[in-house]
C-alpha cells in the first residue's frame, strides 16, 4: 500500500485501478486472459512465420492475413501485459507518457484493423464478381499498398489524440478506473476543456466506424447480388464459403468494439466492472479466434500449419 501512495505521489503518474469491484478476484480473472493472449500469439505469429516462408502462399489474402495477424498483435500486446501486470503483482502505476503511448498504439491499432477488414471485404468482391480479373486488380503490391493507406490514415488520424491530451492541465487525482489508458478516461484527468478532445475522438470514431461499415456494407451487398445470380448449386455453396470466415471475423471484431464504444458513451447504467471485462475481450477474443477462424476455414492454410510442427 505504500508503494501505491507513493506512485500516487508521482505528479508524471497515473494509476490503474484494474477492474473496480473486483479487485480480490484480480488473480483468477487473470487466468483466462493469460490464456487467451498466448493463444492468440501463438496463433498469430504461427500465420506470420508460415505464410512467410512458404512462397506458395504470397497471395493478395494471405498477405491479408498477414495484415491481420499484425494488427491483433499490436492491439493485444499493447494492453493485456498491463493488465497482468496489475492482477499479478499489483504494478498499478503507469508514467504520463506511457499511458499515452498506449493510447496511441490501442486505438491506431484497433483502426488499423478495422482498414484491413474493409480490404478483405474488397478482396472477396473482387474474387466473387470479378473472378476472371481478379489476378490483376488484386496483386501482392497493391495489397502492400492498399495497407500501408490504412496504417497512414490510422496514424493521422490518431496521432492528434495523444497530443492533444498531453498538452492538458493534470488534476490531482491520477486515477483511472480502468485496466488501460482508454481515451475517454484519460481525458477525464483533465482539470482543463476537454471539448476538443471529447469532440475529435467521438467524430473520428464515428465517421471511421461509418465508413468502414459502408464500404463493408456495399462489398457484400454487390456479393449477395453476384451470388443470387449462380444457378449452380455447388457454385453457389462454393461461392457462400469463401465469404464465411472473413464474416466470422467481422463479427468477433466488430460486436465487441461497438458494444464497447457506445457503452463507455452512453451506458451509463451498465455496471463498471461490466464494461471493463466487455472492453478488454475486445483485445482478447478477436486475437485468438482469428487465426482459429481461418484456419478451420481455408484448406490450403490448414495443410501448410499442420505440416510446420512435423518439420521442427
Amino acid at each position: 500500500m505504500a508503494a501505491f501512495n507513493l506512485t500516487l505521489s508521482d505528479p508524471s503518474t497515473f494509476i490503474l485501478t484494474g477492474i473496480p469491484g473486483l479487485e480480490a478476484a484480480h488473480i483468477w480473472i487473470s487466468i483466462p486472459f493469460s490464456i487467451f493472449y498466448i493463444i492468440g500469439l501463438l496463433g498469430n505469429f504461427m500465420i506470420l512465420y508460415v505464410v512467410g516462408k512458404d512462397k506458395t502462399l504470397h497471395k493478395p489474402m494471405y498477405l491479408l492475413l498477414c495484415m491481420l495477424a499484425f494488427t491483433d498483435i499490436t492491439m493485444s500486446t499493447s494492453v493485456i501485459p498491463k493488465a497482468l501486470c496489475i492482477f499479478w503483482f499489483n504494478l498499478r502505476g503507469i508514467t504520463v507518457g506511457g499511458c499515452l503511448t498506449q493510447l496511441f498504439f490501442l486505438h491506431a491499432g484497433s483502426m488499423t484493423h478495422s482498414a484491413v477488414l474493409v480490404t478483405m471485404a474488397f478482396d472477396r468482391y473482387v474474387a466473387i464478381c470479378n473472378p476472371l480479373r481478379y489476378a490483376t486488380i488484386l496483386t501482392n503490391a497493391r495489397i502492400a499498398k492498399l495497407g500501408l493507406v490504412g496504417l497512414t490514415r490510422a496514424v493521422v488520424l490518431i496521432l492528434p489524440v495523444p497530443l492533444l491530451l498531453s498538452r492538458q492541465p493534470l488534476c490531482a487525482n491520477r486515477l483511472i478506473p480502468h485496466t488501460y489508458c482508454e481515451h475517454m478516461a484519460v481525458s477525464k484527468m483533465s482539470c482543463g476543456d476537454t471539448t476538443v478532445n471529447r469532440t475529435y475522438g467521438l467524430v473520428i470514431t464515428f465517421v471511421v466506424i461509418g465508413l468502414d461499415l459502408t464500404l463493408i456494407a456495399l462489398s457484400y451487398s454487390q456479393i449477395t447480388r453476384a451470388i443470387l445470380r449462380i444457378s449452380s448449386k455447388k457454385a453457389h455453396q462454393k461461392a457462400l464459403n469463401t465469404c464465411t470466415a472473413h464474416i466470422c471475423v467481422m463479427l468477433t471484431s466488430c460486436t465487441p468494439f461497438l458494444f464497447t464504444t457506445l457503452t463507455h458513451r452512453f451506458g451509463q447504467g451498465i455496471a463498471p466492472h461490466v464494461h471493463i471485462i466487455l472492453a478488454n475481450f475486445y483485445f482478447l477474443l478477436p486475437p485468438m479466434l482469428n487465426p482459429l477462424i481461418y484456419g478451420v476455414k481455408t484448406k490450403e492454410l490448414r495443410d501448410k500449419v499442420g505440416k510446420y510442427p512435423c518439420r521442427m
